[in-house]
């Protein structure tokens, strides 16, 4: 079979990919002018609270990209890699999306402004027992560190990552360059696995989004988070693959491998309304006020229509659309619940975000669903062009053969 090794963007990808960044930088800019800046602190906290909300959101699905590789590195499998270039090419956004997401976190936390994160006002926390007994965590230094670190060890071993795959399209290798490249591999993607751990599945979300409301906790939080995350970044390679599926791209891609990416996420739209219900259940049996007051603008307030939709969008959409097999291999349903799927998590990260510094209105969503498309455009960007730089298809890799012949 010849293949299409080499991607060539087409010119209605550059288009739409720079019309959504213009319209991503044209809602910021409005919303700045509108919000950003007021002489009222809370004011300004809409501005920010949204460009915080779009800029983590988007980096943890980009970056829930190199966990699926690494997940299947450390587990030797070689299914995924006739499509292995899409998740590293997606995950190639981290350091782009990282920079403005570190930018953002920076400035919201050493601006002077107090209304989003209240553990950054000294005076405050000095009078307020909860937030003076957590300081040794949430306070400017650490959350500094660890941000910067957090996304510097995310791009370098991702990037490794991707290097030693692209290695192999050197040529053949021997038996023992394999054993060595299959060595290797295991190696890194374990260290960024267990990065992925101490961040993405515990302390990031803390620091990051967690902190709004940094009178309440949940030990659930971080996994909540992760699930949300991941299950989108499934779904965004869904997208790519069925992309290139239609254009010509992909060819030992088939049907199998889209059933098993229907599967992921299905089964994570699932493990997500799991940790959904039981973060809510535990919180609302136990009814302890220093926990519940965490659900009361989502649940009793005005969120309450957008916590119960998430439930819709996020739990019985994928549920009942993707259960039947053939619905997993029809690039259609794929594609319109891989949409649906990351649209409905992007509103999940709107309901954790925004109650914490607008409880008694919903913000209008327009400008934060323009600042979202711009992530979106610049992901197509940076995604098209890491495609085009190598070949589609790893096709020296020494689990390739066992991907051409998969099957479920």
């Amino acid at each position: 079979m010849s293949i299409r090794e080499q991607f060539t963007i087409p010119k209605n990808y550059k288009w739409w990919s720079y019309a959504l960044i213009g319209v991503g930088l044209i809602s910021t800019l409005l919303l700045y002018i509108s919000h950003g800046t007021s002489a009222d602190e809370h004011v300004r906290s809409r501005f920010w609270a949204s460009l915080l909300q779009n800029s983590v959101f988007f980096l943890l699905v980009v970056n829930a990209a190199m966990f699926f590789i690494c997940t299947t590195i450390l587990a030797w499998g070689g299914w995924a890699i006739s499509f292995r270039r899409v998740p590293e090419a997606i995950a190639s956004a981290v350091p782009v999306i990282g920079i403005i997401c570190g930018a953002i976190l920076l400035a919201i936390v050493f601006g002077g402004d107090h209304a989003i994160y209240h553990w950054t006002d000294a005076e405050h926390v000095k009078h307020d027992p909860i937030l003076n007994h957590k300081s040794v965590f949430l306070n400017k230094n650490f959350f500094l560190v660890w941000t910067v670190l957090t996304i510097f060890l995310w791009w370098v071993l991702g990037k490794k990552i991707r290097t030693l795959s692209i290695d192999t399209d050197k040529g053949v290798l021997s038996v023992a360059e394999n054993k060595k490249f299959v060595w290797k591999n295991t190696v890194w993607a374990a260290l960024f696995m267990v990065v992925f751990a101490l961040t993405v599945m515990s302390t990031i979300p803390w620091l990051w989004l967690m902190s709004i409301d940094a009178h309440w906790y949940s030990t659930m939080y971080s996994w909540y988070t992760f699930a949300s995350t991941f299950v989108s970044g499934m779904a965004l390679i869904a997208i790519f693959v069925v992309y290139l599926k239609n254009k010509g791209y992909l060819e030992y891609t088939n049907q199998e491998h889209l059933h098993d990416l229907g599967k992921f996420m299905f089964a994570f739209s699932v493990f997500w309304t799991y940790l959904w219900f039981s973060q809510y259940m535990l919180i609302w049996y136990s009814n302890q006020p220093e926990e519940t007051i965490y659900f009361q603008p989502r649940v009793h307030g005005v969120y309450k229509t957008i916590f119960f939709l998430n439930l819709i969008i996020n739990f019985l959409a994928p549920l009942l659309l993707l259960m039947k097999r053939d619905a997993k291999r029809n690039y259609m349903t794929i594609t319109l619940l891989a949409v649906l799927i990351i649209f409905g998590h992007w509103l999940d990260f709107f309901q954790m975000v925004h109650p914490g510094t607008s409880k008694n209105h919903v913000p209008a969503m327009l400008y934060d669903l323009g600042i979202g498309l711009g992530f979106v455009g610049l992901i197509m960007f940076v995604t098209g062009r890491s495609l085009a730089k190598h070949p589609m298809v790893p096709k020296y890799h020494p689990f390739f053969k066992e991907s051409v012949i998969h099957h479920t």
